[in-house]
Formats: C-alpha cells, sequence, structure tokens
C-alpha cells in the first residue's frame, strides 16, 4: 500500500484523565453512531475519520492505546505517556495537546510538552475542561508551553470549533482520487426488496422504473452522485443491479444473465448495499447475495427496507429486538453495519447516505504501523496467541499492505501455529479499536522463524 509523505492524520495526546478520549469521541462520534447499533461505540476507538465541517482527517486517540485508570507507579505512568506521545509522534502531522485547565500545568503536562517540542511536529494545545467563562480565562499558564492555546470543553462542545478552525487550514492538501475513478456502490438484493424504489427516493428522481412485479430491473444501471462538498467531497457510481433470481428449474436465461451480472456488480463494486425486505425477513436468496458480497470481499451495508410495513404488520417489532435475529440468520455479515429505512416514507434514507460514505471510508483505513502494533501488543496480551506442538504462535510485527479490503500481514515464528479463533479473537480487536464497520479484514501470517525460536 502507497503511503502518502503529507497525511492529514491528527493524534490527541497528553496525560492520563484530561479528556482526551472525550475530545476524540466529540469529533468522530455522530459519524461511528450512524452505522452501529450501541451506543457510546468510540469510547475504545484508537483511530478514526473525522468530518470537520467538510474536511476529512484521521484521528488518532492515545488515550484508547492504553488505560492508567487503576493504581500504579508514577514512573510507570510517565513511561506509559511518553510511550504513547511517540507514538503519536511517529505517526501524525499534527498534534493536539489535550491539558486540564481545571488542574492548571503539572510536571506531566511539562513532560509531554517537551517531547512535543522535540518532535517538531505542529502542536494546539486544547485546555479541556472550560466549562464556562470564567474558567476560560485561566490558559495563561498553558502559554508557557510555547503553543497555541485553546480553551474548550468536549463534554459542552465548547471552543471545539475555534480550534478546529485554526488547524484545519493548515491540513496538507491530498488529491482526491474518486473525482478520476468514482467509488462504485452496488445495490442488490432479491426481486421486489426495493432496491429500485430505494435508489429513486435516494437520488429524488425517477431515474428507475419502479414496479410491483419482481425482476422489473432486467440489466445493471449506473447513475454518478456525490456525498460531501468542496475538494474532500468523495464520488460515486451507484449502480442499480437485477435482483438476485433463484436457481430452480424452469427460470429463463434471461434471469440466468440477471444472476451473472449481478455477481459481476458485486465483484467490481467498493461497497454493496444489500436490501432486504424487513416484512419477509433474510431469505435464502438474500444469504446467498450476502455469501456473494462475503467472498468478494467488499464493503457491505445491510439495508432492511420496508420498515414501516414491518411495523404496521407487528405493532410491538422494534429495531432493538429485530436486529439480534437477523445477526442470527446471517452471522456471516456480522462486520456489516445494519440500518432500517423505508423507501416509501423516505425513514432514515439520509442516514443511508451517510453510511454509505462511511463504510466506503472504512474500507480504504490506511492504519499507522505504529499504533497497529500497540493494539496487536495490546491484543497477545489480554488473550496469548495459541500453544501447538509445545510452542506458542509469536508475532513479531504486524503492517498493512493494502486496502478494500483491509489486508494486514503478520510476521510470525511459525504459521502452523495459527488458529482461526485467535484469527477471529484479532480481527475483533481491530474492529474494536479502529472500527473499520462494513469493512471485510484479511490478515496473513508470513513465517519469520528465529534460530532460537
Amino acid at each position: 500500500m502507497e503511503k502518502t509523505q503529507s497525511k492529514r492524520v491528527v493524534a490527541i495526546v497528553g496525560r492520563p484523565n484530561v479528556g482526551k478520549s472525550a475530545l476524540f469521541n466529540r469529533l468522530v462520534g455522530r459519524r461511528v453512531s450512524i452505522v452501529h447499533e450501541q451506543e457510546g461505540v468510540t469510547r475504545d476507538r484508537v483511530a478514526c475519520e473525522a468530518n470537520v465541517d467538510g474536511e476529512r482527517i484521521e484521528l488518532i486517540d492515545t488515550g484508547g492505546l492504553g488505560h492508567f485508570d487503576k493504581q500504579v507507579a508514577g514512573d510507570q505512568i510517565i513511561a506509559g505517556t511518553e510511550a504513547q506521545a511517540e507514538i503519536a509522534i511517529a505517526d501524525a502531522s499534527f498534534i493536539i495537546f489535550v491539558t486540564d485547565i481545571t488542574a492548571g500545568a503539572v510536571p506531566l503536562d511539562e513532560e509531554v510538552a517537551r517531547i512535543l517540542h522535540r518532535s517538531g511536529r505542529t502542536v494546539f494545545v486544547a485546555a479541556n475542561k472550560a466549562d464556562n467563562t470564567e474558567l476560560e480565562e485561566n490558559t495563561a499558564e498553558f502559554k508557557k508551553f510555547g503553543f497555541p492555546v485553546f480553551p474548550v470543553s468536549a463534554i459542552h462542545n465548547r471552543g471545539i470549533s475555534a480550534l478546529m478552525d485554526e488547524l484545519v487550514p493548515q491540513l496538507p492538501h491530498e488529491e482526491n482520487t474518486t473525482i478520476e475513478k468514482p467509488l462504485r456502490v452496488a445495490v442488490v438484493g432479491r426481486p421486489n426488496a426495493g432496491k429500485s424504489s430505494y435508489i429513486n427516493r435516494l437520488l429524488h428522481s425517477e431515474r428507475v422504473i419502479v414496479s410491483d412485479v419482481p425482476g422489473t430491473t432486467r440489466d445493471s444501471i449506473e447513475i454518478p452522485f456525490t456525498i460531501g462538498k468542496g475538494e474532500t467531497a468523495r464520488h460515486y457510481q451507484l449502480i442499480d443491479t437485477a435482483g438476485m433470481q433463484s436457481q430452480s428449474r424452469g427460470k429463463s436465461a434471461v434471469d440466468w444473465f440477471s444472476n451473472m451480472r449481478t455477481e459481476k456488480s458485486i465483484e467490481r463494486a467498493d461497497v454493496v448495499v444489500l436490501v432486504l425486505d424487513a416484512e419477509v425477513g433474510p431469505t435464502s436468496r438474500d444469504k446467498k447475495a450476502a455469501g456473494k458480497i462475503l467472498d468478494a470481499q467488499k464493503g457491505c451495508i445491510l439495508l432492511m427496507n420496508k420498515w414501516d410495513l414491518a411495523q404496521e404488520a407487528e405493532e410491538d417489532i422494534t429495531q432493538t429486538k429485530y436486529a439480534p435475529a437477523l445477526r442470527e440468520a446471517l452471522p456471516f455479515m456480522d462486520f456489516a453495519p445494519v440500518l432500517f429505512v423505508s423507501a416509501k416514507s423516505g425513514y432514515n434514507i439520509k442516514k443511508s447516505v451517510e453510511a454509505i460514505d462511511y463504510v466506503a471510508a472504512q474500507t480504504r483505513t490506511e492504519i499507522t504501523t505504529g499504533v497497529l502494533n500497540r493494539v496487536i501488543q495490546e491484543a497477545v496480551g489480554r488473550f496469548p496467541p495459541p500453544v501447538v506442538g509445545g510452542r506458542r504462535l509469536k508475532i513479531y510485527y504486524g503492517t498493512q499492505t493494502g486496502t478494500q479490503p483491509i489486508f494486514i500481514k503478520l510476521f510470525v515464528n511459525s504459521t502452523n501455529r495459527v488458529k482461526d479463533n485467535w484469527t477471529s479473537f484479532l480481527k475483533n480487536r481491530l474492529r474494536e479499536a479502529f472500527g473499520l464497520e462494513g469493512a471485510p479484514i484479511i490478515i496473513k501470517y508470513v513465517p519469520r522463524p528465529r534460530p532460537d525460536k
């Protein structure tokens, strides 16, 4: 995977308990909540894309790299803080140095400031917990660190705009590759699930013929659209496909070719929106389409259409009740976010657009090497790799080598000691740390034996 020299990566650093994660969550939480079923999902994130007034940046939360909530010796706290700051410095171009305005500048703040000065990075001080105007006035002592100081309150969303208005214009320009090569979004599902109705509602136009007769869309229709504004807006090509037909005898050659074209659309897509009928629930054809998406290793969103009709048919049905049953029916698609919509009423259609954009970003995530290996080390400590033949699998280091899907190489002592359950655990830990909703992850183990191992 080719890395650019000027990345729009911003790291949030500082001593423990100053509110680093609160600031991180404030900047990225809304977008994550669009596609995740649980509240507070950003709490343990390490990195995530944030959209600040239309500008896309990658945020690293060093609070997510290690927790110091327990009673530990002062030198251990200092060492841990230094290690996290150094990881952030290595991977980021810009630093938000978070302090506690109610506590003032303490010696550990001064230690972090010294590290940041040596780094040569652009640094902004966020004097957090400035919950009112009176507290905002206590910024003077932080100016001795030699960085611009901004009083903020992550909890109450005070001062964040002023900080980001100063930071964002200084971010390096990056070429928007989606202008020349739009991302392809395939809308698939069985006949009459509401694919064409969804696209019509999405585009506010009758660009696609809608009919109550299953199988109206025989071919794939491509429609360009854009999400976002300005230079960082992502450009897309929306593909409406023919419905996945059953393979029973008596089906025509037209139906067979429709299935082939749908499969080709999935293979060519960057993100696939699998439309399911909420009234009926997932069928065998839905599962087959999901399997095609999984085999093709594509980003995916599960779109439960006709939610209004499902509610009319069963009064006490809720999304909270429905989602677990859906996950049980499609367990192999647990990485894909679920969104309940109604193409007829327009319910959650805007959210579906944001979800498409979010998942597209997740499939293109580039995880910085230092942060990736810190998360891998944490995972190894939490759940040690398996022992096979009296010897344990050892992971020397990992690196991301590709996107769409997320491709990670782990250099290990022996691939014969790899077990599927540990790989699954590591994938789940990576999702906890980096999100990657809707993005498939491929982990490849590469043997790098050592004489003493």
